[in-house]
């Protein structure tokens, strides 16, 4: 994207962290709080960290995590994690006082930029993809733009984070359930699409499953809107090195790990 307010990119560090809480959230969802002083204050909207899980001594690979709030004066960051295997089961059990520090790699990859002179922004968000944008969304509002925000799952339940943003938005997101629960009955690429056609946009933002971001990438190409997306790929190394969350684009192959995880959505290949 061009004419964006970007910041330089804080470098990475392995910091030992203090687990503070760990909680459910919703029935497959869980709130992690880490007391991370040097990570909280450098990470910016759309970064994430890469963790470490102790107790798992046959699996070294570390676990990238999004960040949806950092207090930089507390030195606190939450997490907010799905349990879809026996890695993020595991994880469940880790509480404060029985385990050691939890070591966490962080700020990590790109973060999401703003343009120059936005006047109003759109997030079209999926599911537990809220979470990348939670924090992004309070920089946009804080810089007095103005944001519309679209939020799709399957059922109510798994609205993940509608109350996070109702209260920094002010006004109750959009929302839109595949089962009809709660709000518009059906994706939320129709609700997305009402706003395309009704407001002017300086930008959309979306994360969520892979066939979201494309099809939101291809509404915000036919309404002249730039877009960014967070390609959440399967990662290992986190630095680069190991080519597993490769990005095909029309620039070449890029890696998720720190050519994103935003993208430009004009520029993947879809």
């Amino acid at each position: 994207m061009t004419d964006n307010v970007s910041p330089a990119r804080p470098k990475p560090v392995d910091e030992s962290c203090e687990l503070i809480a760990n909680e459910r959230f919703t029935d497959s969802l869980w709130d992690m709080t880490l007391r991370a002083p040097k990570i909280a204050r450098e990470i910016l909207p759309g970064q994430f960290v890469h963790m470490k899980i102790p107790g798992m001594a046959g699996r070294i690979l570390r676990r990238p995590f999004s960040v949806y709030f950092a207090d930089p004066d507390e030195g606190i960051l939450k997490i907010l994690y799905q349990v879809v295997g026996k890695g993020s089961a595991h994880m469940t059990t880790l509480m404060p006082g029985r385990v050691d520090a939890l070591s966490v790699m962080g700020p990590m990859g790109n973060p999401w930029s703003l343009p120059d002179g936005a006047k109003r922004v759109l997030f079209v968000l999926g599911g537990v993809g809220a979470a990348p944008l939670a924090m992004f969304g309070e920089q946009v509002l804080k810089a007095g733009v103005t944001l519309d925000v679209c939020m799709g799952a399957q059922t109510k339940d798994a609205l993940a984070m509608k109350g996070h943003y109702e209260q920094v938005l002010g006004v109750e997101p959009i929302c839109a359930t595949d089962d009809g629960t709660f709000g518009h009955a059906g994706f939320v690429t129709q609700p997305a699409a009402e706003l395309l056609e009704k407001n002017d946009y300086d930008l959309v933002c979306c994360c969520g499953p892979e066939p979201l971001m494309r099809i939101v990438a291809g509404m915000a190409a036919d309404a002249d809107v730039p877009c960014e997306v967070s390609m959440e790929k399967r990662m290992a190394c986190g630095i680069g090195a190991c080519l597993s969350c490769v990005v095909d684009t029309v620039d070449g192959k890029k890696r998720s790990c720190v050519d994103g995880p935003v993208f430009d959505a004009r520029k993947v290949v879809w």
